[in-house]
């Protein structure tokens, strides 16, 4: 026998001998069409357990309240500039009768100035007013607050399917039945 015919005789006898290791998986259409093929049936639930997961949950709350802020006022009577005027010129008057020439020009002003101050000291000890107020402000501040909640995760999902049981996890309740996946494969 030559060559090409020996290699071919013995692949032959590979593919008819060795089918049943290659009977558990079909290469020619790849894994798409082995779930393509895939049956489903369903199975009844005995019981369904919530998965339970504890939480600290941060809340902000905004609390706002009154507080008095106080102030003060003054309140001067109007006639003050009046008596710091009416105080210059009594003082000018005064010390322009002191000296002669130029300390008389100097005596004037400072009697102007000594009688200015003068007359603004005696309206404010005599008329001033100094007024303290209450008004209410309204402040605020967020503050934080904490507490456990629970949260459902999941389900733990017990089922069974021709006598049986199992148990899986699933984000839903699924029910009275569930939709499983039967796997048929022959055995090695």
């Amino acid at each position: 026998m030559n060559r090409k015919t020996r290699i071919a005789t013995l692949a032959l006898a590979a593919m008819l001998f060795g089918s049943n290791a290659w009977a558990d998986h079909d290469y020619r259409y790849g894994a798409k069409s082995r779930d393509q093929r895939a049956q489903y049936d369903y199975a009844r639930v005995t019981s369904v357990e919530p998965i339970v997961n504890h939480v600290r949950v941060t809340t902000p709350v905004r609390e706002c309240w009154e507080e008095m802020r106080y102030y003060t006022v003054d309140r001067g009577r109007y006639g003050r500039d009046g008596s710091t005027l009416l105080g210059a010129v009594i003082g000018g008057a005064i010390g322009h009768q002191f000296g002669s020439g130029r300390g008389n020009d100097a005596a004037t002003v400072a009697g102007t100035l000594i009688g200015a101050a003068i007359g603004n000291d005696a309206s404010r000890e005599n008329g001033y007013e100094v007024e303290r107020i209450a008004r209410p402000v309204q402040r605020c501040e967020t503050r934080y607050r904490e507490h456990r909640e629970e949260r459902i995760d999941g389900y733990r999902v017990y089922y069974k399917y021709r006598g049986q049981k199992y148990v899986t996890e699933m984000p839903h309740d699924p029910g009275n039945r569930i939709r499983i996946r039967v796997d048929v494969r022959p055995v090695r």
